[in-house]
């Protein structure tokens, strides 16, 4: 057992994959979830539950699955996210359903069912938003919305809820999973968009699932313990500089 448990919804690949790996390499107990089957690689020590967090049942019994396996759960993590390349007028109500049902209603599924116990015996969540609730990317309208949500409802679960629970998200920018690369097809030169993406960071390069993994252990950490309703940026310093930039060109 390790000195702590966490739950991180959307663990099978990319940044929920990353996060599940770093936990498990700080000695804490994952518990890991996802619509489909448990991946292959997964790594042997983390448990696994098929679900969806968008279903209110479904977080109840991630939850206590959790607890049956590890007792008290500390850290919460609500990673699980999916987008619809779509503007207002494309989006249909399948695809408004499915989007905001995964990235906001399951972020609020899941926060309502760990909370009760967290307030007894203290604990932490961490949520993914993104810099897309904050500035929006075209074509992802309902996306853009859904991101917006969790970082509203990260400061009212840290006003309301503390001091026993603390409660962030961390805003990635580009982060080079499929999802980016979905994006990135959407234009008329995959390739041009790219590498011009690459030259508005002033890292560049885009992210990568590590690097959030990395400020999401900080913030679960003792050592971020004054740190509460915040949304904390990690994108490479994409969105410090103006959107105009000559100097490309």
């Amino acid at each position: 057992m390790g000195e702590r448990a966490a739950i991180v919804t959307g663990g099978s690949r990319g940044i929920g994959r990353a996060l599940v790996d770093r936990f498990l390499s700080d000695n804490v107990d994952v518990l890991t979830c996802g619509r489909g089957s448990r991946p292959a690689d997964l790594a042997t020590q983390a448990v696994w539950m098929q679900a969806d967090v968008s279903r209110s049942a479904d977080a109840e019994r991630i939850v206590a699955e959790a607890r049956r396996h590890f007792g008290k759960v500390a850290i919460l993590v609500n990673n699980a996210g999916v987008q619809v390349e779509k503007t207002v007028s494309q989006t249909t109500d399948e695809d408004w359903d499915l989007v905001m049902g995964i990235n906001a209603r399951g972020a609020f599924n899941m926060c309502r069912a760990v909370l009760p116990e967290m307030e007894k015996s203290g604990g932490v969540i961490v949520n993914i938003g993104s810099i897309s609730g904050v500035v929006s990317d075209p074509s992802l309208a309902v996306y853009n919305a859904s991101k917006a949500f969790v970082h509203s409802l990260t400061r009212s679960i840290a006003i309301d809820h503390g001091p026993k629970v603390r409660c962030n998200a961390v805003l990635p920018g580009w982060i080079a999973t499929g999802m980016a690369d979905d994006v990135f097809a959407l234009a008329k030169n995959p390739s041009a968009a790219k590498a011009d993406a690459l030259a508005r960071h002033a890292s560049r390069r885009l992210g990568r699932p590590e690097d959030i993994a990395n400020m999401v252990a900080w913030l679960a950490s003792d050592q971020a313990e004054f740190a509460t309703g915040q949304c904390f940026t990690c994108d490479g310093g994409l969105t410090a500089a103006s959107p105009l930039q000559p100097g490309l060109f």
